[in-house]
């Protein structure tokens, strides 16, 4: 999976575009299983993000950090599903779902641990695998209001084996990530834990004239 969607927004609609053939822009109110996409968090105005950077301390894995700026190639996720649970191209993320969700340009997933962070102490989150393959550390329930996860609506990520849920709470890097916000996980649910699906790629299931589901459908937003 690595390289595959990698760069810029032009380069990411091109490789769906290949894989999912001729692909017609369609609006979607909610998150979908196979979507990239980023996520604000709402208390920081930061933005999900990860890069080649590791980690000077606790595990050495990749860090993930928080970023203001919008254009940022490296702050797109893909939406997957676990190990246990197939997320089918196309389909609604439900609420109370378990899911993977995997850096882009790095191909590494969204991972925590009982590792301390290293601005606040508390958990550690980190990106994990190779070619979008990691471990059970690697999935995240999605917590919202709802049967299914809206795209306009706050919703938070808890991770399934230590129960923490993904948070900002403001601290800052220095060098080499000056700026940067450290993204952590806490156990307590707040307004730091608050997270909201913005620009992206939505995949949108269809039928086949035979009936059975293709999944060619795409709303993209940059």
């Amino acid at each position: 999976m690595a390289g595959l969607l990698s760069g810029s927004p032009p380069a990411l609609l091109l490789a769906l575009s290949a894989v999912c053939g001729l692909c017609v822009g369609t609006e979607l109110s909610f998150v979908t299983c196979g979507s990239v996409i980023k996520l604000l968090n709402l208390k920081h105005n930061v933005r999900l993000h990860s890069h080649d950077v590791r980690y000077g301390s606790g595990s050495g894995q990749q860090s993930v950090t928080g970023v203001t700026t919008v254009e940022d190639s490296n702050s797109y996720w893909s939406v997957r599903g676990t190990g246990d649970t197939f997320c089918h191209r196309g389909s609604p993320v439900k609420c109370g779902q378990t899911v993977r969700l995997t850096h882009v340009n790095t191909g590494r997933n969204l991972h925590s641990h009982y590792f301390t962070s290293p601005l606040s102490s508390n958990q550690e989150v980190s990106a994990f695998g190779e070619e979008g393959e990691g471990d059970h550390l690697d999935e995240w329930t999605v917590q919202c209001g709802g049967s299914v996860w809206k795209r306009e609506e706050a919703v938070r990520f808890r991770h399934k084996a230590t129960e923490a849920l993904l948070s900002v709470t403001g601290e800052q890097y220095g060098r080499p990530i000056h700026g940067q916000r450290e993204v952590h996980a806490m156990l307590g649910p707040n307004q730091h834990s608050l997270w909201k699906a913005m620009e992206g790629i939505f995949m949108k299931p269809s039928e086949s004239p035979a009936g059975s589901r293709e999944y060619s459908h795409i709303h993209t937003e940059f």
